[in-house]
């Protein structure tokens, strides 16, 4: 699946008609598609063809390749295309069921004998997050991460995972995003505390235990917010 980023460039390749003909003909052939079979397909020249299947190739949709000449053919083997396989999902704000389904998979992979459903699922959740800090974790190395720094790197890793974080002071960082939204409110119990678990873990992961994740459900936002576990330091006077 692609990025947010990656997928708004793919979704703007595709919003040209011509180029969304020919995806879709290559996508629906059976075997790679020449130029020429692309061009005949939406009614344009191979030259301008060529030009808006590179522009597929650079976007990640399709895979360029030269086929076998054939018995008959002299020279270089025709350029065909084919699909790449990327899976483009764009949704704004940003949406992470993905993730959410693969916590829960790693769960019922995982479930213990006697531990239930939901408490499988925190396990999962806390150990996903835990992994994700722990990745982001090695650039920042440099020392303890006091509360306005861990707040800071914390906030680098929500924004790419879609939680958009927005501080509020030097001891708070607000979420304005859900990624598990709508099925958060389906079962805001068993969502919310795997989103609460997973946050829970990144912070440890991250090495910031300056600061904690709490849950603080408010409608309209994510159900999580950071808080730091001291208070600022007071500002010097002149």
């Amino acid at each position: 699946m692609t990025s947010d980023s990656a997928g708004l460039e793919a979704a703007a390749i595709l919003s040209d008609d011509l180029r969304r003909g020919m995806y879709a003909f290559i996508r629906a052939a059976q075997a790679p598609v020449t130029r020429d079979e692309a061009a005949a397909s939406v009614g344009i020249s191979r030259k301008l063809a060529a030009f808006h299947l590179d522009k597929l190739v650079d976007a990640g949709l399709l895979r360029a390749r030269y086929g076998s000449p054939g018995v008959r053919r002299v020279g270089r083997a025709p350029k065909v295309y084919e699909p790449s396989g990327l899976d483009v999902r764009v949704s704004i704000p940003q949406r992470e069921h993905g993730l959410l389904a693969s916590i829960l998979l790693d769960a019922v992979r995982g479930q213990a004998e006697g531990e239930s459903g939901r408490d499988a699922a925190l396990r999962a959740a806390g150990e996903r997050g835990r992994a994700v800090g722990e990745a982001e974790s090695r650039p920042v190395r440099g020392g303890r991460l006091g509360a306005e720094r861990a707040l800071t790197c914390a906030a680098e890793v929500l924004e790419r995972h879609g939680f958009e974080p927005e501080r509020e002071g030097p001891t708070r960082l607000r979420l304005r995003n859900c990624p598990f939204h709508p099925l958060a409110g389906n079962d805001p119990d068993l969502v919310c505390g795997v989103n609460h678990a997973f946050l829970a873990g990144m912070v440890d992961g991250l090495g910031a235990s300056a600061i904690e994740a709490v849950l603080a459900p408010n409608s309209g936002r994510c159900c999580v917010e950071f808080v730091s576990l001291s208070p600022p330091a007071p500002s010097a006077r002149r």
